[in-house]
């Protein structure tokens, strides 16, 4: 039986980016904008369209889950002059008892009549709203890092007290990272850094690291969202090199933590091609 909501799919979304949106998202690390130029209602945007068949979710109490990228095709440094659209779809709807539901996604990121870009498949968790009777979903897959074998890569990334501010102008306006009231609902104690900021930024460390800031050397790249990161924190991302390869794509495994404290992301899995490694950064 499918899980409810599969297949539902939501109205295309343009998307256009211009040079300077590429250089903050690279200086802050961003997510991806839609075409909007001004700051939008986070809450009203996520609300406004509801899945059939399931219980409708208060994006309040919203945190990203996991999320797996498929690099297809090198994106252009600006949209102009051609049309860029997300589609997407939901894979199936999760109900994880007391802990809440999880939303998971595919979009693709594709130009109007043309190419794929990018694939990407996300779970959004809503705390504290299960029970409701829907399907628990089936398990994921684990990559934890090897046993016993010294990371390849240490990467070190040091947030300050403005990291989320500046990463909310790529786009992502959720008030969770803004302000202490979301946060403090949710039992986090005040703003939290976005999950995509971390899930980037590891990314970013990968590739500069092994993959010789080639965007060319990063075929998938996927990650848990573990724990959440504080503005301040000091991130520190370990990698592995698993000498295993298909197709010329080598699994990397890796993980990040905060310095002295939890695992934020786990599962951390990458397909790439090792030109150049830079042992520590």
């Amino acid at each position: 039986m499918a899980a409810p909501g599969a297949g539902f799919e939501y109205p295309f979304q343009e998307v256009a980016w211009l040079k300077r949106d590429v250089l903050l998202f690279a200086h802050s690390i961003g997510s991806f904008k839609q075409t909007d130029q001004e700051i939008v209602d986070f809450y009203a945007r996520s609300n406004a369209i509801s899945i059939p068949g399931v219980p409708k979710f208060d994006s309040h109490r919203l945190v990203d889950g996991q999320r797996l990228i498929v690099f297809l095709k090198p994106l252009p440094p600006s949209s102009e002059g051609r049309k860029f659209e997300l589609r997407s779809r939901v894979i199936g709807v999760y109900d994880k008892g007391k802990a809440g539901s999880v939303i998971e996604t595919e979009t693709v990121l594709s130009e109007k009549g043309g190419d794929d870009y990018t694939r990407a498949i996300g779970s959004a968790f809503f705390v504290g709203q299960g029970n409701w009777g829907g399907p628990k979903g089936p398990s994921t897959p684990n990559f934890p890092p090897p046993e016993g074998k010294k990371p390849d890569v240490v990467h070190v990334t040091q947030t300050n007290r403005e990291s989320a501010h500046l990463y909310r102008l790529n786009g992502d306006y959720n008030p969770l990272h803004a302000t202490p009231e979301p946060g403090q609902s949710m039992g986090f104690g005040g703003a939290i850094m976005h999950g995509l900021f971390s899930w980037n930024t590891a990314c970013h460390a990968l590739l500069q690291s092994l993959g010789n800031s080639d965007a060319a050397n990063i075929r998938e790249f996927q990650a848990r969202f573990a724990a959440p990161v504080r503005p301040g924190d000091k991130l520190i991302t370990e990698a592995w090199r698993t000498g295993e390869s298909k197709d010329g794509w080598e699994e990397i495994r890796f993980v990040t933590r905060v310095d002295g404290g939890k695992v934020v992301l786990s599962n951390g899995r990458a397909l790439m091609r090792c030109s150049h490694v830079n042992s520590r950064l």
